[in-house]
């Protein structure tokens, strides 16, 4: 008997994947959720933010630069991973390439025997977090830029010792940036030829830019992403840097009926610069703005990229350590272990896949695709709809004495983003046996993770409806929340 069972729990398939699929390294980046950027350069000595080019190398000599407490500082603030600005538009190398004169070869920082690359790389893995880099196509200083093929070969170059000499790399960013050279013309950039260099050199490494072609700009340099987020884009029409189209909705929401798998990734600095200035010391965002904007990027869909401008002294500012500390204390109150008010709760749903009506001696039978696989915490698990489905519902049973004011939804991504639009609702009475409903919130795009901000809430039963979907709707995940032990409430 019981192997017969078996029999039937095993035999119920899983949804087919619904196109256009993320690859196994678009995967494992959304699992990061939270990255880190450092802007560090010139820039920080010239108080620039785009430096000419003409700067000397030797104005770049931090005092104390220590890549450890970095990574340290990360590490603590949940950070998973950190892209350096390797070089930016003014072409100074933060390792000594040999294809420019422009590096750390030829600054006051330790005699010009420094390389800052290898000491973030050590330190990476050394802490556990990944290692990335961001490489400007713009070059202020070397004279062959403007000049076409010559200069893309000197950038391909730089690419593959960079890729080639610093262990894995999970991420490589490039913008579009592109204004004129020391001769005072312009570059037309090989991106095909660039992509290829990190594909035979770091095949696992995501590619960045305006367009992907595996992470897109999120269309904002604020760190958010729309209330409608799809990882879905259509890559006709868009461009990078110049040649991207003016409107940036397309970029900040994806499209529903995009043909490529492209999500996006949000870049924001904690100062309003990138690079360091002084007189932003007393303008870092606080733990509560950087905690609004993780929800809204995180909880949207995409991923956090926030920027530490690193000082002259090499380090991480202690205004910016603390505020990004402060972001981790308010994720976890919120979010952390043993918040979760839905994990392991009664479910009902009234729709299961591959659910048939069954004798009372089968009646403890697993369903493989349960509403309590949405509870269970486990994001390989999912409640899933038999096909054909695209509407249906699901219902907690919480604890009534307690108060919620986040639902956070996420589909099992690896099938394809499906859900269009769902709502969030609770009885509206205590007693009234489920026939009256309060909606709390309604929504578009669910995706990697979804943050629902709802009104503060006390409510025995909690019930998500997928009212569209692209085909039968799946959860990986429902999880309830509150803001109340992290001192917070956000604007909403």
């Amino acid at each position: 008997m019981i192997s017969a069972l078996l029999t039937m729990v095993i035999s119920v398939p899983p949804p087919a994947p619904l196109a256009p699929l993320p690859s196994t390294r678009q995967l494992a980046w959304q699992d990061l959720e939270f990255t880190a950027f450092i802007h560090f350069g010139p820039n920080t000595f010239t108080d620039k933010e785009w430096g000419q080019g003409d700067e000397p190398a030797t104005v770049f000599n931090p005092t104390a630069l220590d890549a450890k407490q970095w990574v340290r500082v990360m590490k603590e603030a949940g950070i998973k991973g950190v892209v350096i600005t390797a070089k930016h538009h003014d072409g100074f190398c933060l390792w000594p390439t040999a294809f420019s004169t422009h590096s750390v070869k030829a600054s006051a920082w330790k005699d010009g025997h420094g390389d800052v690359l290898r000491e973030l790389s050590d330190a990476c893995r050394d802490g556990g977090l990944r290692f990335g880099v961001y490489l400007s196509p713009w070059d202020r200083n070397n004279p062959q830029y403007g000049t076409g093929e010559a200069y893309n070969t000197i950038f391909r170059s730089q690419l593959r010792e960079v890729l080639s000499s610093y262990g894995p790399i999970f991420e490589v960013w490039f913008d579009g940036a592109c204004g004129e050279g020391p001769n005072g013309k312009r570059q037309v950039y090989d991106f095909p030829s660039f992509r290829a260099v990190v594909r035979e050199l770091q095949p696992d490494a995501v590619i960045f830019s305006d367009v992907g072609p595996d992470i897109r700009w999120v269309g904002n340099e604020q760190g958010w992403a729309g209330d409608t987020c799809w990882a879905m884009l259509k890559v006709a029409g868009h461009g990078i840097g110049h040649d991207n189209p003016p409107s940036t909705k397309s970029l900040n929401e994806g499209d529903e009926d995009g043909e490529s798998w492209i999500p996006a990734e949000c870049d924001v600095s904690i100062r309003p610069g990138w690079f360091y200035h002084a007189h932003e010391d007393d303008q870092v965002k606080t733990p509560a703005q950087l905690f609004d904007l993780w929800e809204r990027s995180v909880g949207h869909n995409a991923n956090f990229l926030l920027n530490f401008p690193v000082d002259r002294r090499g380090l991480i500012h202690d205004q910016d350590v603390q505020s990004v500390l402060g972001l981790r204390a308010l994720i976890d109150a919120t979010y952390g272990s043993g918040t979760d008010q839905a994990r392991g709760r009664p479910t009902a749903a009234d729709s299961i896949r591959g659910f048939e009506p069954r004798s009372a001696a089968e009646e403890l039978r697993p369903e493989p695709f349960g509403p309590d696989k949405a509870v269970d915490g486990n994001p390989a698990t999912f409640w899933a709809t038999n096909d054909g489905t695209t509407a249906a519902s699901i219902e907690i049973e919480l604890d009534p004495s307690k108060e919620f004011d986040r639902v956070v939804l996420a589909e099992p991504i690896a099938l394809g983003q499906r859900v269009k639009r769902f709502r969030i609702s609770v009885p509206a009475t205590p007693s009234n046996n489920h026939r009256d409903w309060i909606t709390l919130a309604e929504g578009t795009t669910i995706g990697h993770k979804r943050i629902v901000r709802v009104p503060t809430t006390k409510a025995r039963h909690l019930r998500i409806e997928i009212l569209q979907s692209r085909a039968c709707p799946c959860l990986s995940s429902v999880s309830v929340h509150s803001t109340r032990d992290a001192s917070l409430q956000p604007a909403r």
